[in-house]
């Protein structure tokens, strides 16, 4: 009966550190969509300044921050 309570203390404690990342995880992702806002607006400006290989570069670099 020890045993089963200890198990059940310490998944309590667990879930409470995992919860703890939760903020950090979001300023990653809030980092990464406004690096690949910015590159959007940039190869947005590319293309409409006819330079369409600097949009394609800075395009698919937006798409590779959401890969992995």
């Amino acid at each position: 009966m020890k045993k089963i309570i200890l198990i059940f203390a310490l998944l309590g404690f667990s879930t409470n550190v995992f919860a703890g990342s939760c903020p950090m995880m979001a300023n990653k992702v809030e980092k990464k969509i406004e690096e690949a806002k910015k590159l959007h607006a940039d190869g947005l400006k590319a293309h409409q300044s006819g330079d369409h290989k600097k949009s394609e570069e800075l395009l698919n670099k937006a798409l590779d921050l959401f890969k992995g």
